[in-house]
C-alpha cells in the first residue's frame, strides 16, 4: 500500500478560503480590467501558478532544454519568440486568455469538472498550464492522465496523488517540479497540498 506525500496545510486552507470570501457567484476579478475568471482559475494563478511561475516580460528559452518552447510571462508558451517583450497588463491578459482556454478543455474532457471541489479544480488547472491540456493535436496532457481519470469517477484524492508523477522535464525528474506537485517549499504552496486540503 502507497502512503501518500499529500496532507492537509492551513496556508492552503486560507488560499481557499481568500478566493471563497472574494467570490461573487463563483467569479473573482483577479486581474484590474480584466473580466472575472471562475474561483477555480482565480485560485489557481494566484496561489499555484503565479508563484511558481514568476512573471517574466521578456521571453526565454525553456528552463529545462534551454530551447523550444520559448516561454514569457507566467509560463505561458503560445506564440511566443525569442526577443519577445510584453506589458504587464498584456501578461495579465495572456494569464486569462490561457487558463480560459485551458478550463474549457477540462470541462469538456471531465464531465463533472464544475461540480468538483474548488481545491481540486484548481489543481487541475495548475497542471493543464504545466503540462498541457491534451486536446487538439497534443494527445498528451491532463485531459489523458490517472488524475483526470480519478476526476471522472469522483476519487478526488486519488487523482490529487495521481498528479504529483507529473515531475519530469526533459526526461529528468525536475527538483522543482517535485515541490510544485506535491507539497510546495517554505514560501510557495503545492498543488498537492493544495488539492488534498480542499477535501478536507
Amino acid at each position: 500500500m502507497t502512503t501518500s506525500k499529500l496532507r492537509p496545510t492551513k496556508r492552503a486552507s486560507a488560499a481557499i478560503g481568500a478566493v471563497a470570501a472574494a467570490a461573487i457567484g463563483g467569479y473573482v476579478a483577479l486581474f484590474p480590467g480584466q473580466q472575472p475568471v471562475p474561483d477555480d482559475v482565480a485560485l489557481a494563478a494566484e496561489y499555484l501558478i503565479d508563484p511558481w511561475e514568476g512573471n517574466e516580460l521578456r521571453a526565454y528559452p525553456d528552463p529545462a532544454t534551454g530551447g523550444k518552447p520559448y516561454t514569457i510571462c507566467r509560463g505561458d508558451t503560445e506564440n511566443v519568440k525569442p526577443g519577445m517583450v510584453e506589458t504587464p497588463a498584456g501578461c495579465d491578459r495572456r494569464t486569462v486568455r490561457r487558463m480560459m482556454k485551458f478550463r474549457a478543455n477540462l470541462v469538456a474532457c471531465i464531465a463533472n469538472f464544475e461540480r468538483a471541489p474548488i481545491a481540486w479544480r484548481a489543481m487541475m488547472n495548475s497542471l493543464a498550464w504545466n503540462i498541457g491540456d491534451g486536446r487538439g493535436a497534443d494527445r498528451g496532457g491532463v485531459c489523458n492522465s490517472s488524475a483526470a481519470a480519478l476526476g471522472r469517477q469522483g476519487r478526488w484524492v486519488e487523482s490529487c496523488n495521481a498528479a504529483t508523477r507529473y515531475n519530469r522535464a526533459a526526461g529528468k525528474v525536475m527538483r522543482g517540479l517535485v515541490l510544485r506537485r506535491e507539497m510546495g517549499d517554505a514560501s510557495r504552496i503545492g498543488e498537492g497540498e493544495l488539492c488534498v486540503t480542499g477535501l478536507k
